[in-house]
């Protein structure tokens, strides 16, 4: 355990572990900007403006559209999503179709969303890239989202025969659009206008 998580969670008595299981991290105090990635928690600061700006024009989108449409639930982060015992996350934004809601209870979401936005951060980049992508592709993440405020663009994986796919990558302009939720598009000039 570092010595920066230490004194974060001095006060709620974690044992000091290599690997972390979800019982060692629902001790830690709610809110908190922790994950548990691996075993490991991990300790994200909070997100600065650019990044809050883009999570909250996404889930305004995003929440408007599965609303409107009766598609099922949007939560935004912190919001836990349980993938197993040592994978425990806070995606920036993520969506349940409405026919597999139950997994969504009161104190986390039992299993993988059907989507997933993660908006990269210095601090987090490699975890939403490297482990987090191959967690989100084992446990079946229909499609997951990567927002990059520093290229502005999206890249969009979705799932097939077990594996992500690449299906849409675009920068700076035009137009990207949700194979999961049809009809769903963003404009990378609006998301991006400002930021």
């Amino acid at each position: 355990m570092s010595d920066m998580l230490r004194e974060a969670i001095m006060p709620y008595s974690l044992p000091d572990k290599k690997i972390y299981t979800y019982e060692d991290y629902a001790k830690l105090p709610e809110g908190a900007g922790y994950q548990l990635v691996g075993g490991e928690i991990i300790v994200t600061p909070a997100p600065g403006r650019r990044h809050q700006r883009l999570v909250l024009r996404l889930v305004k989108l995003f929440d408007d559209y599965v609303e409107c449409k009766n598609l099922g639930e949007v939560a935004v982060a912190p919001r836990d999503v349980y993938l197993g015992p040592h994978e425990t996350y806070q995606p920036d934004i993520l969506f349940i179709a409405k026919d597999r809601i139950d997994i969504s209870a009161e104190d986390k979401v039992n299993g993988a969303p059907d989507l997933i936005v993660e908006i990269l951060s210095p601090s987090t980049a490699y975890y939403d890239l490297r482990k987090k992508y191959r967690v989100y592709e084992k446990y079946g993440v229909k499609e997951y989202w990567i927002v990059d405020p520093e290229e502005k663009s999206i890249e969009i994986y979705n799932l097939t025969d077990g594996q992500f796919h690449l299906t849409v990558r675009q920068v700076d302009a035009g137009e990207t659009a949700s194979s999961l939720l049809p009809g769903f598009t963003v404009h990378l000039d609006i998301l991006f206008k400002d930021i």
